[in-house]
Protein backbone atom coordinates (compact mmCIF):
# COMPACT_ATOMS: atom_id res chain seq x y z
CA UNK A 1 0.00 0.00 0.00
CA UNK A 2 1.43 3.32 -1.00
CA UNK A 3 0.85 5.90 1.87
CA UNK A 4 1.36 9.72 0.93
CA UNK A 5 2.39 12.07 3.64
CA UNK A 6 2.32 16.33 4.03
CA UNK A 7 4.35 18.41 6.06
CA UNK A 8 2.86 21.72 5.51
CA UNK A 9 6.08 24.45 6.52
CA UNK A 10 6.31 28.15 7.66
CA UNK A 11 9.03 29.23 9.33
CA UNK A 12 9.95 26.49 11.43
CA UNK A 13 13.47 25.82 10.40
CA UNK A 14 14.70 24.91 13.82
CA UNK A 15 12.38 21.73 13.75
CA UNK A 16 11.74 21.15 10.16
CA UNK A 17 14.83 18.93 9.53
CA UNK A 18 13.97 16.29 12.30
CA UNK A 19 10.18 16.27 10.52
CA UNK A 20 11.34 15.51 7.35
CA UNK A 21 14.17 12.83 8.68
CA UNK A 22 11.53 11.23 10.58
CA UNK A 23 9.38 10.33 7.18
CA UNK A 24 11.99 10.11 4.99
CA UNK A 25 14.54 7.47 7.38
CA UNK A 26 10.77 5.19 7.83
CA UNK A 27 11.48 1.58 7.64
CA UNK A 28 8.73 1.30 4.91
CA UNK A 29 9.65 1.88 1.29
CA UNK A 30 6.50 2.89 -0.85
CA UNK A 31 6.06 6.70 1.01
CA UNK A 32 4.81 9.47 -1.16
CA UNK A 33 6.23 12.56 0.36
CA UNK A 34 5.13 15.84 -0.32
CA UNK A 35 5.95 19.32 1.25
CA UNK A 36 4.29 22.72 0.96
CA UNK A 37 5.73 25.99 1.97
CA UNK A 38 3.99 28.77 1.23
CA UNK A 39 6.68 31.43 1.23
CA UNK A 40 9.68 30.76 4.28
CA UNK A 41 11.90 33.30 5.58
CA UNK A 42 13.81 31.61 7.48
CA UNK A 43 15.63 29.30 5.50
CA UNK A 44 13.32 26.29 5.43
CA UNK A 45 13.39 26.71 2.13
CA UNK A 46 16.72 26.14 1.64
CA UNK A 47 16.43 23.03 3.69
CA UNK A 48 13.66 21.25 1.80
CA UNK A 49 15.54 21.98 -1.57
CA UNK A 50 18.58 19.77 0.15
CA UNK A 51 16.30 16.82 0.69
CA UNK A 52 14.66 17.30 -2.44
CA UNK A 53 16.27 14.14 -4.22
CA UNK A 54 14.15 12.20 -1.06
CA UNK A 55 11.02 14.15 -1.22
CA UNK A 56 8.69 13.24 -4.04
CA UNK A 57 6.91 17.19 -4.94
CA UNK A 58 7.38 20.40 -3.36
CA UNK A 59 5.03 22.91 -3.42
CA UNK A 60 6.02 26.58 -3.22
CA UNK A 61 3.25 29.00 -4.04
CA UNK A 62 1.42 31.36 -1.56
CA UNK A 63 -1.81 29.88 -0.14
CA UNK A 64 -4.64 31.21 2.26
CA UNK A 65 -3.22 28.88 5.41
CA UNK A 66 -2.53 25.50 6.94
CA UNK A 67 -5.59 23.97 5.83
CA UNK A 68 -5.82 25.54 1.94
CA UNK A 69 -2.10 24.09 1.77
CA UNK A 70 -2.96 20.95 3.26
CA UNK A 71 -5.70 20.87 0.42
CA UNK A 72 -3.01 21.38 -2.36
CA UNK A 73 -0.95 18.82 -1.07
CA UNK A 74 -3.85 15.86 -0.97
CA UNK A 75 -5.45 17.29 -4.28
CA UNK A 76 -1.71 15.45 -5.73
CA UNK A 77 -1.30 12.39 -3.66
CA UNK A 78 -1.53 9.51 -4.83
CA UNK A 79 -1.62 7.15 -2.04
CA UNK A 80 -3.73 4.26 -0.65
CA UNK A 81 -3.49 5.75 2.62
CA UNK A 82 -3.07 9.59 3.84
CA UNK A 83 -1.21 11.34 6.80
CA UNK A 84 0.33 14.98 7.66
CA UNK A 85 2.95 15.73 10.02
CA UNK A 86 3.44 19.57 10.80
CA UNK A 87 7.34 20.96 10.63
CA UNK A 88 7.84 20.93 14.32
CA UNK A 89 6.43 17.38 14.73
CA UNK A 90 7.59 13.76 13.89
CA UNK A 91 6.99 10.46 13.22
CA UNK A 92 8.25 7.73 15.48
CA UNK A 93 10.60 5.08 14.16
CA UNK A 94 8.40 2.30 12.46
CA UNK A 95 5.09 4.28 12.62
CA UNK A 96 4.27 3.96 8.98
CA UNK A 97 5.15 0.07 9.08
CA UNK A 98 2.46 0.06 11.70
CA UNK A 99 0.04 1.69 9.98
CA UNK A 100 -0.28 -0.17 6.92
CA UNK A 101 -0.19 -3.70 8.91
CA UNK A 102 -2.83 -2.30 10.51
CA UNK A 103 -5.08 -1.26 7.56
CA UNK A 104 -4.38 -4.68 5.73
CA UNK A 105 -5.70 -6.73 8.41
CA UNK A 106 -8.56 -4.45 9.03
CA UNK A 107 -9.94 -3.73 5.39
CA UNK A 108 -13.06 -2.35 7.30
CA UNK A 109 -11.73 0.74 8.94
CA UNK A 110 -11.36 3.93 7.63
CA UNK A 111 -8.88 5.89 10.40
CA UNK A 112 -6.48 3.97 12.68
CA UNK A 113 -5.63 6.80 15.50
CA UNK A 114 -1.89 6.01 17.20
CA UNK A 115 -0.46 7.58 20.22
CA UNK A 116 2.21 10.79 20.48
CA UNK A 117 4.07 11.76 22.86
CA UNK A 118 3.43 16.06 23.58
CA UNK A 119 7.13 16.83 24.12
CA UNK A 120 8.64 20.39 24.87
CA UNK A 121 11.60 22.23 22.28
CA UNK A 122 14.20 19.71 22.90
CA UNK A 123 12.10 16.14 22.83
CA UNK A 124 11.38 15.91 26.50
CA UNK A 125 8.31 14.48 27.20
CA UNK A 126 5.61 16.52 28.63
CA UNK A 127 2.86 13.92 28.04
CA UNK A 128 1.77 10.64 27.06
CA UNK A 129 -1.34 11.48 24.83
CA UNK A 130 -3.44 8.13 23.99
CA UNK A 131 -5.66 8.31 21.42
CA UNK A 132 -9.61 7.21 22.06
CA UNK A 133 -12.53 5.66 20.73
CA UNK A 134 -13.78 7.96 18.52
CA UNK A 135 -17.26 9.36 17.43
CA UNK A 136 -18.60 12.43 16.47
CA UNK A 137 -20.83 12.67 19.53
CA UNK A 138 -18.31 11.86 22.13
CA UNK A 139 -15.97 13.97 20.27
CA UNK A 140 -18.43 17.06 20.73
CA UNK A 141 -19.08 16.01 24.05
CA UNK A 142 -15.12 16.20 24.95
CA UNK A 143 -15.09 12.05 25.44
CA UNK A 144 -12.13 12.03 22.86
CA UNK A 145 -8.45 12.31 22.94
CA UNK A 146 -7.24 12.94 19.23
CA UNK A 147 -3.88 12.14 18.49
CA UNK A 148 -3.97 14.58 14.77
CA UNK A 149 0.43 13.64 14.27
CA UNK A 150 -0.32 9.78 15.27
CA UNK A 151 -3.74 9.03 12.89
CA UNK A 152 -3.53 8.17 9.29
CA UNK A 153 -7.16 7.41 6.75
CA UNK A 154 -7.81 6.24 3.70
CA UNK A 155 -7.69 7.92 0.57
CA UNK A 156 -11.76 7.34 -0.17
CA UNK A 157 -12.66 8.87 3.58
CA UNK A 158 -10.95 11.66 2.46
CA UNK A 159 -12.82 12.21 -0.31
CA UNK A 160 -15.90 11.45 0.63
CA UNK A 161 -15.41 14.76 2.52
CA UNK A 162 -14.89 18.51 1.33
CA UNK A 163 -11.50 17.96 2.49
CA UNK A 164 -9.76 20.47 5.14
CA UNK A 165 -11.75 23.57 5.84
CA UNK A 166 -9.78 26.42 4.48
CA UNK A 167 -11.26 28.94 6.38
CA UNK A 168 -11.02 27.42 9.69
CA UNK A 169 -7.73 29.05 11.40
CA UNK A 170 -7.58 26.77 14.94
CA UNK A 171 -8.32 22.85 14.13
CA UNK A 172 -8.68 21.66 11.03
CA UNK A 173 -7.56 18.80 11.56
CA UNK A 174 -9.98 18.04 14.76
CA UNK A 175 -12.77 19.12 11.67
CA UNK A 176 -11.42 16.78 9.52
CA UNK A 177 -11.51 13.64 11.67
CA UNK A 178 -15.24 14.81 12.21
CA UNK A 179 -16.16 14.93 8.80
CA UNK A 180 -14.49 11.62 8.06
CA UNK A 181 -16.99 10.15 11.28
CA UNK A 182 -19.94 12.26 9.85
CA UNK A 183 -19.64 10.31 6.68
CA UNK A 184 -19.47 7.10 8.10
CA UNK A 185 -15.67 6.66 8.28
CA UNK A 186 -14.75 4.21 11.12
CA UNK A 187 -11.69 4.64 13.53
CA UNK A 188 -9.37 2.38 15.51
CA UNK A 189 -6.98 2.93 17.95
CA UNK A 190 -3.53 1.39 17.56
CA UNK A 191 -2.43 0.56 20.89
CA UNK A 192 1.39 2.05 20.09
CA UNK A 193 3.02 5.39 20.34
CA UNK A 194 3.62 7.05 16.29
CA UNK A 195 4.75 10.22 16.49
CA UNK A 196 5.55 13.51 18.77
CA UNK A 197 3.18 16.48 19.17
CA UNK A 198 5.94 19.62 20.40
CA UNK A 199 4.03 22.59 21.85
CA UNK A 200 6.54 25.83 22.54
CA UNK A 201 5.86 29.33 23.15
CA UNK A 202 5.61 30.13 19.59
CA UNK A 203 3.64 26.96 18.43
CA UNK A 204 -0.29 27.57 18.32
CA UNK A 205 -1.16 25.53 21.12
CA UNK A 206 1.63 26.36 23.03
CA UNK A 207 0.50 30.49 22.69
CA UNK A 208 -3.04 30.05 23.55
CA UNK A 209 -3.18 33.39 21.26
CA UNK A 210 -6.38 31.72 19.03
CA UNK A 211 -8.14 30.36 22.29
CA UNK A 212 -11.33 32.24 21.55
CA UNK A 213 -11.81 31.41 17.65
CA UNK A 214 -10.92 27.52 18.80
CA UNK A 215 -13.94 27.98 21.78
CA UNK A 216 -15.82 29.25 18.43
CA UNK A 217 -15.31 26.75 16.20
CA UNK A 218 -16.12 24.18 19.02
CA UNK A 219 -19.09 25.32 19.05
CA UNK A 220 -19.63 25.21 15.52
CA UNK A 221 -18.36 21.34 15.52
CA UNK A 222 -21.05 21.10 18.22
CA UNK A 223 -23.99 22.22 16.75
CA UNK A 224 -22.60 20.26 12.96
CA UNK A 225 -23.16 17.13 15.07
CA UNK A 226 -26.24 17.78 17.55
CA UNK A 227 -27.97 20.23 14.91
CA UNK A 228 -28.44 23.01 18.20
CA UNK A 229 -26.26 25.53 20.40
CA UNK A 230 -25.60 24.17 23.97
CA UNK A 231 -27.76 24.19 26.38
CA UNK A 232 -27.58 23.33 30.35
CA UNK A 233 -28.51 19.58 30.32
CA UNK A 234 -25.25 19.62 28.24
CA UNK A 235 -22.96 19.91 30.99
CA UNK A 236 -24.04 16.81 32.59
CA UNK A 237 -23.21 14.57 29.16
CA UNK A 238 -19.90 16.17 28.99
CA UNK A 239 -19.24 14.94 32.14
CA UNK A 240 -21.00 11.45 31.45
CA UNK A 241 -18.52 11.04 28.22
CA UNK A 242 -15.39 12.64 30.04
CA UNK A 243 -15.23 10.13 32.82
CA UNK A 244 -16.45 6.99 30.50
CA UNK A 245 -13.50 8.12 28.19
CA UNK A 246 -11.23 7.37 31.29
CA UNK A 247 -13.19 3.88 31.88
CA UNK A 248 -12.46 3.10 28.48
CA UNK A 249 -9.29 3.69 28.79
CA UNK A 250 -7.80 3.72 32.56
CA UNK A 251 -3.84 3.56 31.69
CA UNK A 252 -4.55 7.11 29.58
CA UNK A 253 -6.20 7.89 33.19
CA UNK A 254 -3.07 7.17 35.30
CA UNK A 255 -0.64 8.22 32.79
CA UNK A 256 -2.13 11.21 32.71
CA UNK A 257 -1.83 11.58 36.62
CA UNK A 258 1.94 10.56 36.28
CA UNK A 259 2.93 13.05 33.80
CA UNK A 260 1.01 15.60 35.82
CA UNK A 261 2.07 15.35 39.25
CA UNK A 262 5.22 12.93 39.12
CA UNK A 263 7.03 13.40 36.33
CA UNK A 264 8.08 17.01 37.21
CA UNK A 265 9.63 15.21 40.33
CA UNK A 266 11.30 12.04 38.47
CA UNK A 267 12.67 14.00 35.16
CA UNK A 268 11.50 14.04 31.71
CA UNK A 269 12.37 11.52 29.22
CA UNK A 270 14.32 12.40 25.71
CA UNK A 271 12.73 10.98 22.91
CA UNK A 272 14.86 9.54 20.21
CA UNK A 273 14.04 10.23 16.64
CA UNK A 274 16.58 8.28 14.68
CA UNK A 275 15.42 4.89 13.00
Amino acid sequence: MRVSIVTISYNQAAFLEQAICSIINQQYSNIEYIVVDPGSTDGSRDLIRRYRDRIDKIIFEPDRGPADGLNKAFSQATGDIFGFINADDALLPGAVKSVVQTMIDKPEIDVVCGHIYKVDENLNVIRRLRATAYTPIRYVYGGVQTTQQGTFFRRQAYHKTLGFNANNQTSWDAELFLDIGLSGGKFFVLNKYLAIFRVYNDSISGSGRLSDEYAKDLERYFQKVINRSHKNIDWFISKFFKITKWGYDPKGFFNRAYDTFLRPLVGQKNIVLKS
